[in-house]
């Protein structure tokens, strides 16, 4: 089969920072399915992923953490799924990924893709999904009797962010959202934020302008060291905030201290890499969301699409997340599977 990977982890203008070569073709088995990708999504994590180490590989590793496509072979454990089943996913960053014209995939982790959507349209969710719904309701641990209270989502436009600001409004939380050009302060809006503000100003001074000294959740989808202090002013004493990008420096701590505030991490990747006995918890979430989506409840965020799946256009892809200026999700299609 085709995959598109790297030996060494380098900038993508390096010619080899990825590298599109033909591998065997893996076997399901176990709880793992075979899926035939028929589209995938590119996400920051795939970035960093191809700049997090300095050893060079052995064999090919094959990034890729977003897909939908078709069961090919269930492994003989396998409870969820059969050959011919439609499915998305978002997969184990510890396991070879989606970039390639097949990929196994533990089938706790996957669900059937929503009906009403494409493939394409499909393969944009999952992790995002998975990430901001673990945020408001794993981690923050929001229910249906904080209806009312307030959060704030920090980078309210990207990925993470356009999916968050939907469910934060279904759970009837007061959504402001942060956004610092006219594009992606629209598009907070049209995924339903109630207010928008601007990050790259005093946003405690905004808050309070817009009617809020204080907000209950804060959800940061940016640099967390940049925004700290923000956080520490703006939430309130013994709310909640959730980060999931790593700090590069020690965050300091004393400046919630006093509020009692609970802080939390984040990471999509957390059931799968340590095998935790709850992973099917993500097959639950994207079961049901497929079901949102397909009730018109929640909308998909992809916003770009480039194809076919090959090494030229996943690096346009990781070029243009690199540029930081993405709106919603980009998605990369097998032009002879649409």
């Amino acid at each position: 089969m085709k995959a598109i990977g790297l030996y060494e982890y380098l900038p993508i203008k390096d010619s080899n920072s990825l590298l599109e070569e033909e591998v065997a073709t893996p076997k399901a088995t176990g709880r793992d399915i075979l899926v035939e990708i028929k589209a995938v999504s590119v996400n920051p994590v795939d970035t960093k992923q191809r700049m997090a180490n300095k050893e060079r590989e052995a064999s090919l590793r094959i990034l890729g953490y977003d897909a939908s496509g078709i069961v090919k072979e269930v492994g003989e454990d396998c409870l969820l799924f059969n050959v011919g089943d439609e499915v998305y996913y978002a997969g184990d960053v510890t396991r070879q990924g989606s970039n390639a014209d097949y990929q196994l995939v533990d089938e706790q982790l996957v669900a059937k893709k929503p009906e009403s959507f494409t493939y394409s349209q499909a393969a944009a969710m999952p992790l995002t999904s998975i990430t901001a719904w673990e945020s408001l309701y794993d981690r923050m641990k929001i229910t249906e009797e904080d209806a009312g209270k307030s959060i704030l989502i920090i980078g309210g436009a990207g990925g993470v962010g356009s999916i968050a600001i939907q469910l934060a409004a279904r759970s009837r939380l007061e959504v402001i959202a942060t956004a610092s050009r006219q594009e992606t302060i629209d598009w907070c809006h049209v995924m339903g934020a109630h207010h928008v503000i601007n990050h790259s100003q005093p946003v405690h001074a905004q808050l309070r302008e817009i009617g809020y000294e204080h907000v209950d959740y804060i959800l940061c989808l940016a640099d967390t060291n940049e925004h700290w202090d923000a956080m520490a002013d703006s939430i309130k004493a013994q709310g909640t905030i959730c980060a999931i990008v790593e700090n590069k420096k020690p965050i300091d701590m004393t400046k919630i201290r006093a509020k009692s505030v609970t802080f939390c991490w984040e990471f999509m990747f957390t059931r799968s890499m340590f095998q935790t006995e709850d992973q099917s918890e993500q097959h639950r979430m994207l079961t049901k969301m497929a079901a949102m989506f397909d009730q018109g409840e929640l909308k998909h965020t992809m916003t770009n699409t480039l194809s076919p799946i090959n090494v030229n256009t996943l690096k346009e892809a990781h070029r243009i997340l690199e540029d930081g200026r993405m709106i919603g999700k980009l998605v990369i299609e097998n032009e002879r599977n649409q």
